[in-house]
């Protein structure tokens, strides 16, 4: 990835990475109030299952991630990771995420406490560090091989 082009006024909520064929990849969205203080609204929130995006080339505009429901005018958070997300208030305290995986373009659950912060779980995390079989068709070049080609390539 080179960039990304933002409009006059947008801001980039999250930057991260999800392995390719990971089925349990979750993309979290927070929305609020645009005019509200923050921590005086809780906004609502949507846990998605990350293959639900579809992959985007090049010049484009993105993709709808979050209806807002009537108030609400911006993502106050968001976040994209191994599942399954954990979210906590700003002081550590753990919060709830919506245990149903909503729709891509759909709106959140209202959220009954403000949501501060999302991640992975230490758990996801283990899972995500175990090593895999490469994709079919994609082969390990060792590069100590006799051919000398690669040095630990993945072709």
């Amino acid at each position: 990835m080179a960039g990304i082009k933002l409009a006059p006024g947008d801001a980039v909520l999250h930057f991260g990475a999800i392995a390719r064929g990971d089925e349990q990849g979750v993309v979290v969205t927070v929305s609020a109030a645009d005019d509200a203080l923050p921590g005086t609204t809780a906004g609502s929130a949507k846990v998605t299952e990350f293959s639900e995006y579809p992959t985007k080339g090049r010049a484009t505009a993105g993709v709808r991630a979050h209806r807002f429901l009537r108030g609400e005018e911006a993502l106050s958070l968001a976040w994209a990771g191994h599942g399954p997300a954990r979210a906590a208030s700003a002081n550590g305290v753990a919060r709830a995420l919506p245990t149903e995986h909503g729709r891509r373009d759909g709106s959140g659950v209202p959220l009954s406490q403000q949501i501060d912060a999302v991640g992975p779980s230490l758990l996801g995390l283990i899972e995500a560090s175990r090593p895999v079989a490469p994709a079919a068709g994609v082969r390990l070049v060792d590069g100590s091989a006799p051919d000398g080609e690669g040095q630990g390539t993945l072709l």
